[in-house]
């Protein structure tokens, strides 16, 4: 199997929330897991159908994450804070640690929002406007997209 398929599948469970995801070309099979690293696989044998339908509902998972991101973020009006990357969203520097910021706090240009994991590299995500958090459009340790919007800043 190509190391550039087993990485973008690899960027694909990182980005769903799969824990586990196992995928079969011919006689080649490889099994990834968010709790344990790569296994390679040569006597496991799926219908490709099966390969098919796990790709699909993934798919399907984060087109209805996307649609239910837009509807919350067409409610609330004001200047949308986007992620720079695909990653994980983090509200605050460690777990159990106050979040950078919450709903109604006063934000300054430059003021550290949240973090983004990605391929185990922390980036503080900072404001590039002034004003008060009106939304948080992320959960706290979820997958975020590239242009996604995390918040609303009015």
């Amino acid at each position: 199997m190509d190391i550039r398929k087993v990485k973008k599948l690899m960027e694909m469970l990182e980005e769903s929330s799969l824990s586990e995801m196992e995928i079969i070309e011919g006689e080649e099979s490889i099994r990834l897991s968010k709790s344990s690293s790569v296994m390679l696989e040569n006597n496991v044998a799926l219908p490709s159908s099966n390969v098919k339908n796990i790709v699909n509902q993934e798919k399907i998972t984060n087109a209805v994450k996307e649609d239910q991101n837009n509807d919350t973020s067409s409610n609330i009006t004001g200047y949308e804070i986007k992620s720079p990357m695909v990653g994980t969203f983090y509200e605050a520097p460690s777990p159990g640690a106050k979040p950078f910021v919450t709903v109604g706090d006063t934000v300054k240009v430059g003021d550290t929002l949240c973090i983004i994991e990605a391929m185990k590299m922390l980036n503080q995500i900072e404001s590039d406007k002034s004003g008060i958090v009106k939304a948080i459009l992320v959960e706290n340790e979820q997958p975020v997209e590239f242009d996604q919007v995390l918040f609303i800043v009015e």
